[in-house]
């Protein structure tokens, strides 16, 4: 079946970029690198949900931490404002300071990773937007692992007068910092010992925030850095210290008198009997400076921290006395490996600002300026964002782990788990040195001498190996299939001959433990990803078997193995023909079980969205089909037609509710032919984006382009930011792992192949015939796949465009035809 064309050729415009206004309220930015934690920026311009003391904190906040502008044109009196728009909602807080003066409205885009905030004020002189970032370079996950910001203020002069204008940035000294009690009171170590110090470097004007209680051996040590640069900057390093709010109140009226700060003078007045006093330590700094008619500037902050120390261990609950004892075991961040404080860091990504941004905006570009739809990039960036929240984390001996997601103060669901990271791809295919440190970790750490892997790690903190009564046979199967697609897109063959005694023993325990009748199908209990046990022959663990075993094969080969190559190719052939006696229903693949009330949980005669999960992974690791190929297409189109659901007002779910009625969705299962057991299986009735992403990106594969896009619009339209937020797919818990499928989806629409192994990268764009730009990243470079009209009109040639890393003795194809065009980037 032909492909159908892409919606659209050549780049979409502008303005087909989501614009989030300030009554957004779900709408959330993060800024931060990969395993640094973050702090997010609502569309209003707040600062919020502070995640940087390595567990998640939705809903932490800092007293007192805000960006203020004051400005004033010649001649008249000024202006002091903070740089937010007004909120939706009175708050009682009067720590968020919420009767301060603010912008009426606000406007937030993105280019990832930079974000865009306008704020509107016809009575404020002069134009104000505001830009953040993280840098973000694929291939570097170091450059994309700073902890800290850029975050800018663009100022333009609307008057026909010359205008004084400062901004200024407040921030709270948070070393020490303990979440919030049930009544959002700040709870923390000992604010006495924390000490707010002024510092210069060049023209780097900044606050350098620690405590001295802390050794480097307390989980509470760190430090925070907030500065800016250029000339004109000023800093005051503490409030003044009185009681109730006086000192939010000093700093707006001297700030509010001409745009600066003094460093303050000790008051002698008498105070009151009963009072509130408070030991927090809250500094600012700013610049000031001066715009002529017509004239632009900006304002550039760099906010970094650095809380290298992380308890030991995956602990679930923040409220365990495990997780709050001071004494707990601690691990190091990998970032502190390469800073010895926040102003280090912040340091670090001022001096090298040019490169940085230079390649993170190569990035943008990249994504942005190409023929994906709108919501295509915005599925992509919100992986990325995956890799850069509490999900994620990345010690100092070098290996990545993640939760399975992230719940508002604590991680979800331990172990780096097998059978959810499956899905994931962004990893994998943006920094696939760091997805590799997982497969060691589970090949070398996680199995047994029989073969068994343990699909959630604890050997990384020298934990016993967790040890479930069951392994989980798509967790196993699937990690067996990603080996090969991490050697293949990172071109690492000794990897695979260190690592393939480990991966063979693991394929010969699938084959052995879970197929006991011998057709080389899994049919004892099969623990999954649905958190049961699936019984006797079914399409989930099926599709995996035989895709770990053609995964086995080519893997054999490359490591001159063969005899365990012969005998996995007699196990393909004899699993492919079981597959389809026992599985196959005329239209889709299905599970065989004799009785199927007899055990719980099961799906039967289900139409399973997971159902060709192992051809997904395939198509991950640039093989072939599992199955006859127009079989597959029917089996994918099938999930199409009777799991995706244009609403939900009549849909019977009793089980977690992830979508709204008036909202489009794919649910993991139907039984278009009737049978539906009992009790299905555990979820059977949820939408999960992962699940949605892959399911899509089969579809594109398989020829049904535009069905595939209906499903991932339906998934960011359901993202909107008023009723989700945007950068933030949830399942059990926030930034969700599986979400990660989503880069899948990129690799369909442009047909990208990876084996560098090989040696060779190939493109097949949906639109057969017709223009088409896009990004791609193999484990040597990244850049910009082009096919454009030649200059004779007829014809489309194709070139690549390197933006970072060399493709040297790499083979680019596209169409079956050698690319002789390579750009060579910066």
């Amino acid at each position: 079946m032909e492909g159908r064309a892409c919606p659209r050729e050549g780049s979409f415009p502008g303005e087909e970029q989501r614009v989030y206004r300030n009554d957004a309220k779900e709408a959330a930015f993060l800024l931060g690198g990969i395993g640094t934690g973050n702090v997010s920026v609502a569309a209003t311009g707040e600062f919020r949900d502070w995640e940087i003391f390595n567990n998640p904190g939705k809903g932490n906040h800092l007293p007192y931490t805000f960006f203020a502008i004051w400005a004033k044109a010649e001649g008249e009196k000024g202006r002091t404002q903070v740089l937010e728009a007004r909120p939706g909602a009175l708050s009682p807080n009067p720590r968020n300071v919420p009767g301060l003066p603010r912008f009426p409205e606000s406007r937030m885009w993105v280019r990832y990773p930079f974000l865009n905030l306008a704020f509107d004020d016809d009575e404020m002189p002069v134009e104000v937007q505001m830009e953040a970032f993280t840098p973000f370079i694929p291939l570097n996950p170091e450059d994309s692992g700073i902890p800290g910001a850029v975050i800018r203020y663009r100022l333009k002069n609307k008057t026909p007068k010359a205008v004084e204008v400062s901004v200024c940035a407040s921030i709270l000294n948070a070393v020490g910092y303990a979440g919030v009690d049930p009544y959002e009171i700040l709870e923390h170590r000992d604010y006495e010992h924390n000490v707010n110090e002024v510092r210069k470097e060049g023209d780097f004007t900044g606050l350098y925030m620690y405590s001295t209680k802390f050794d480097e051996s307390s989980r509470y040590f760190g430090s925070m850095c907030l500065g800016v640069s250029g000339e004109g900057g000023f800093v005051k390093p503490c409030w003044f210290k009185g009681s109730y709010w006086d000192g939010v109140q000093d700093f707006w009226d001297d700030f509010g008198e001409d745009g600066w700060l003094e460093e303050g003078k000790k008051e002698d007045l008498v105070d009151c009997l009963f009072k509130v006093k408070s030991s927090m330590r809250i500094g600012s700094v700013g610049r000031k400076l001066l715009l002529e008619p017509g004239g632009e500037d900006s304002v550039q902050f760099v906010l970094s921290w650095y809380f290298p120390n992380r308890v030991k261990g995956w602990v679930e609950n923040c409220k365990s006395p495990r997780f709050r004892n001071p004494e707990a075991p601690i691990v190091r961040n990998h970032y502190a490996k390469l800073y010895s404080d926040a102003w280090d860091a912040g340091l670090y990504l001022l001096r090298n600002l040019e490169r940085l941004e230079y390649y993170s905006r190569a990035f943008a570009r990249s994504l942005y300026e190409s023929s994906l739809p709108g919501y295509v990039v915005e599925a992509l960036t919100v992986g990325i964002t995956v890799l850069r929240s509490n999900t994620c984390f990345w010690l100092e001996n070098g290996k990545f782990l993640g939760w399975e997601g992230c719940g508002s103060k604590s991680g979800n669901c331990f172990g780096s788990c097998t059978h959810v990271w499956n899905y994931a791809q962004t990893l994998a295919f943006l920094f696939p040195g760091l997805e590799k440190t997982m497969r060691r970790v589970e090949f070398t750490d996680e199995i047994l001498e029989d073969g068994r892997l343990s699909f959630r790690m604890k050997t990384v903190f020298d934990e016993p190996r967790w040890d479930f009564t069951e392994p989980a046979a798509d967790g196993q199967l699937g990690t067996i299939i990603r080996f090969l697609r991490d050697v293949k897109v990172s071109g690492d063959v000794e990897f695979l001959r260190d690592m393939w005694p480990a991966v063979k023993r693991a394929l010969d325990y699938s084959l052995s433990y879970w197929d006991k009748d011998g057709d080389c199908l899994p049919d004892a209990m099969q623990h999954n990803t649905y958190d049961i046990e699936f019984h006797g022959a079914n399409s989930l663990t099926a599709s995996l078997m035989l895709g770990a075993l053609m995964a086995g094969i080519e893997m054999a080969r490359m490591a001159g193995d063969e005899e365990a190559r012969n005998r996995y190719q007699k196990a393909l052939e004899k699993g492919r023909e079981s597959a389809e006696k026992l599985l196959w229903n005329g239209e889709y693949y299905q599970q065989k079980l004799d009785d199927i009330e007899r055990y719980k949980y099961q799906y039967g005669t289900g139409c399973l969205s997971d159902q060709m999960l192992g051809q997904f992974l395939c198509r991950m690791a640039g093989l072939g089909y599992i199955l006859p190929e127009e079989r597959v297409k029917s089996a994918v189109k099938s999930i199409f037609d009777h799991n995706f659901f244009k609403g939900f007002d009549m849909h019977h779910n009793v089980q977690r509710s992830y979508v709204k009625a008036d909202e489009r969705g794919l649910v993991l299962c139907t039984w278009p032919r009737g049978g539906r057991p009992r009790f299905p299986f555990v979820y059977s009735d949820e939408v999960w984006t992962g699940v949605e992403y892959q399911a899509a990106a089969l579809l594109i594969y398989e020829g049904y382009v535009e069905e595939g896009l209906a499903i991932v619009e339906a998934i960011r339209e359901r993202h909107d930011g008023y009723r989700r937020n945007p950068w933030d797919e949830q399942e059990a818990g926030h930034h969700y792992a599986r979400s990660m499928s989503s880069w899948a989806v990129l690799l369909a629409l442009s047909g990208f192949k990876c084996d560098l192994a090989e040696g060779v990268i190939e493109f097949n764009p949906v639109n057969k015939d017709g223009a088409w730009e896009s990004f791609f990243c193999c484990g040597k470079a990244w850049g910009v796949f082009r096919r454009k009209k030649s200059l004779d009109g007829q014809s489309y040639d194709c070139e690549l465009e390197v933006l970072y890393g060399s493709l040297d003795g790499v083979k680019a194809i596209a169409d079956g035809r050698r690319i002789a065009r390579i750009k060579a980037g910066r």
